[in-house]
């Protein structure tokens, strides 16, 4: 399995990004979708999910803000991040649930 993650960047409070994860190594139709973050000194927290059929799920700090979506012909998970706080800033990881990729640094700051 290969999970690559791109599109982090520093970015101003209030600001926009999106995050691609390219997937390879799995049938990737098969498996449910996720990005995780790991901020400085804290615990690696689930941020969204989306499952085969496309059902979604979001941490309560990101509801209404990210949006997570999947393309299964480009084997690609992207996740766009609206509305971008400090508290935003970590590394994001595109996960299977049982695999991560290397991640992508996401910073939000003026």
């Amino acid at each position: 399995v290969q999970l690559v993650e791109s599109g982090g960047d520093l970015v101003q409070p209030g600001g926009s990004l999106r995050l691609s994860c390219a997937a390879s190594g799995i049938i990737f139709s098969f498996y449910d979708m996720g990005w995780d973050r790991q901020a400085p000194g804290k615990e690696r927290e689930l941020v969204a999910r989306i499952t085969t059929g496309g059902s979604t799920t979001y941490a309560d700090s990101v509801k209404g803000r990210f949006t997570i979506s999947r393309d299964n012909v480009k084997k690609m998970v992207y996740l766009q991040l609206n509305s971008l706080s400090p508290e935003d800033t970590a590394v994001y990881y595109c996960t299977t649930g049982t695999d991560w990729g290397q991640g992508t640094q996401v910073t939000v700051s003026s």
